[in-house]
């Protein structure tokens, strides 16, 4: 019968080394300004939402070092 010296899925793989695309892309669109202030406003919006969330949760995660009262139940006067 009749046989390919190369496989046809093949050919293409070592043909894609070579390739080279003559389509240059299209220039990339400049950021105006509000669209650069949006993107400070939010990234200031999230960073300040951590720091207050650690100052605020700092003292919740802290070992209480002397208890300020004792959770002992206290009997009641007798009647």
């Amino acid at each position: 019968m009749f046989r390919r010296r190369e496989a046809v899925p093949f050919s293409f793989v070592a043909e894609a080394d070579r390739f080279r695309s003559n389509v240059t892309p299209p220039p990339r669109e400049r950021t105006t300004v509000s669209e650069l202030a949006a993107r400070s406003l939010v990234g200031f919006a999230v960073i300040a939402g951590l720091a207050g969330s650690l100052l605020l949760g700092l003292p919740a995660l802290a070992p209480d070092q002397s208890p300020s009262h004792s959770q002992q139940a206290e009997a009641a006067p007798g009647r």
